[in-house]
């Protein structure tokens, strides 16, 4: 969205608070859905059974030439209603507009449409208030966003800005969160809901009418004071990203350097050994792996948690800690990251033998193998781990990205509650046990060898293990019966005697009729 431009505003008029004496009647019903792709001007343009239009189409204005109002022009059009767009320079703008638009002056444009869209910048409300008797009465949409210092500094929303100017109209709040592009390239490439927002339902009626005309999906927001609230989900950067992203680049930073410091710099100080071209890629390649694996143990760990707080507690009406809430809530981001990391190692072992230090490595190996006169080299122990190692971390590979295409909200909508929950729940933990196999075969007998143990410091696939150990462990046990039946009993409402009593009513009579689920 955009004004028409700096410099071209007319004077600030004061705003007055005159009554509707047009004439005008009430805003014309809005209905039915479109079913069809948005069309582009040139379709328009070229249909002339598009470009026309019934007499009895309803009319909607448009206060603004920017590349919102454009976009919005475009999708009223698209969807059957007739549009009239208000601007200072009709002439210069008609060109932009589809020509089943009516471009014109904003006075003009106000006059018949009873649902007018403000597509212009807050700065430059005041520039309408010249045309306060012409919107006395109507509906005005405000599509504005601000900017996060403009959010910050005003303590009041641009439509609440914007109906204390023309308070003789009715401010609705509607189609902020919805972009030019997705308004020009249709519903498969953005967001279908539309949060709306007023003091007055029946003009959120007409604008939900004319959301769902346009192929949205309407969601009350309630009054206008709402407003502020919807104006901000613009302005959130990834949300639910932060904290997993901070956590993974985290970890990352920390096996980084533990390998760096086991790997690089403990040859050189001790070996007098110059492997620094390591850097770049091979102690990257051995960081993504330790990164994916921690995170997913990190994915079911919250679960874990959160089902030991329901047996010792004895019932599940006991909130969790907040900590422990923001993490159950965070699972699929973290999940996610795990995938990425897990994807971006297997990339960087299939560039292995692409790297020229591999193959001066791999003749220097043959060079050796000629001089101590060995015609044939072959370790049957580590040609079965290697071969086991490699199948493990494919199938580990393979039932994350499962996970990861049913985190998807289209594929995810498509499956019931018990199909999703064995996906991600039970493969989820398959997934895990498959990926501790791997990392177990990886190490093989380094655990145990005192060569392993740099600078005294383990082998980094010992540091991975600790918390998927656990996990898994825990996950064992709550498949006892014992403990497996309690806490479905506690699943279903059950309580121990510590917790929260239910009296039955003492009365006999009074009891048959109470009604007990």
């Amino acid at each position: 969205m955009a004004a028409e431009g700096p410099g071209e505003q007319s004077p600030a008029l004061g705003c007055g608070e005159s009554p509707n004496t047009d004439g005008s009647q009430p805003a014309t019903k809005l209905s039915g859905k479109m079913d069809k792709p948005l069309i582009s001007r040139r379709l328009v343009d070229s249909d002339s059974s598009l470009a026309e239009f019934p007499s009895e189409a309803p009319k909607v204005g448009i206060l603004g030439s920017g590349d919102f109002a454009r976009s919005l022009a475009t999708r009223l059009v698209g969807s059957g209603l007739s549009v009239v767009v208000g601007s200072r320079h009709p002439k210069r703008m008609v060109g932009l507009f589809p020509s089943a638009a009516k471009v014109t002056f904003q006075a003009e444009a106000v006059g018949s449409p009873e649902v007018i869209f403000v597509a212009v910048f807050r700065e430059h409300y005041s520039s309408l208030c010249g045309l306060s008797d012409q919107l006395a009465g109507k509906i005005l949409v405000d599509v504005s966003n601000p900017t996060e210092q403009e959010h910050l500094q005003h303590r009041e929303s641009n439509a609440e800005y914007l109906a204390s100017l023309f308070p003789t109209c009715t401010v609705v709040k509607a189609f902020n969160v919805i972009s030019a592009w997705t308004l020009q390239a249709g519903l498969r490439d953005g967001n279908r809901q539309v949060p709306i927002c007023s003091d007055q339902p029946e003009a959120k009626r007409t604008v939900s009418e004319l959301a769902h005309a346009m192929g949205f999906t309407p969601v009350d927001m309630g009054s206008l004071a709402s407003a502020r609230e919807i104006e901000a989900i613009p302005l959130r950067l990834l949300p639910g990203w932060k904290v997993p992203t901070i956590l993974a680049l985290g970890l990352f930073i920390f096996f980084y350097t533990y390998n760096f410091i086991r790997d690089v710099l403990q040859p050189y100080v001790q070996e007098n050994k110059n492997e620094f071209y390591k850097l770049p890629f091979s102690v990257v390649n051995t960081t993504p792996p330790c990164v994916a694996y921690v995170l997913l143990s990190l994915v079911y760990l919250p679960g874990v948690l959160a089902a030991t707080l329901q047996l010792w507690r004895g019932t599940k009406y006991h909130r969790f800690p907040d900590w422990l809430d923001h993490w159950l809530q965070h699972r699929k981001q973290i999940g996610l990251l795990s995938f990425f990391c897990a994807a971006l190692h297997a990339v960087y072992s299939v560039c292995l033998p692409v790297r020229i230090s591999y193959r001066y490595n791999l003749v220097n190996l043959a060079i050796k193998q000629v001089l101590t006169n060995k015609s044939h080299l072959w370790v049957e122990e580590n040609v079965w781990r290697m071969e086991i190692y490699l199948s493990l971390g494919v199938l580990a590979l393979g039932v994350l990205s499962l996970l990861a295409v049913t985190s998807l909200p289209s594929i995810a909508n498509s499956l019931n509650w018990r199909e999703f929950n064995f996906v991600q729940s039970t493969l989820g933990f398959v997934a895990l046990v498959l990926s501790t196999l791997h990392t177990l075969t990886y190490g093989w007998t380094r655990a145990f060898e005192e060569s392993s143990y740099k600078f005294y410091l383990p082998p980094t696939f010992t540091l991975t293990l600790l918390v998927p150990c656990v996990v898994i462990l825990v996950k064992g046990l709550f498949l006892l019966p014992c403990l497996s039946h309690r806490l479905s009993k506690i699943r279903r409402g059950w309580e121990k005697d510590s917790a929260v009593k239910f009296t039955l009513p003492m009365d006999h009579a009074l009891a048959q009729k109470t009604s007990h689920v």
